[in-house]
């Protein structure tokens, strides 16, 4: 079953795979890296990225930081 998320304001249609945001992440290349995540205009704390299950029509943002100098 596809699910839509609208992730930094793009639509995304994601596979039955993602289920959390922990996944999500996963999906996108970001787990273990530093992130802040809104979630349905919710912040989440890191530690509760594994328990906050997604659902069709939900909005992200994902702020991660990139280095360099």
């Amino acid at each position: 079953m596809k699910m839509n998320l609208v992730i930094n304001g793009n639509s995304m249609e994601l596979g039955d795979e993602v289920s959390s945001v922990t996944t999500l992440l996963e999906h996108l290349g970001l787990a273990g890296k530093p992130v802040i995540i809104e979630h349905n205009r919710d912040i989440l704390k890191q530690e509760h990225h594994r328990q906050r299950m997604l659902e069709n029509g939900d909005t992200l943002e994902i702020v991660h930081f990139v280095g360099g100098g």
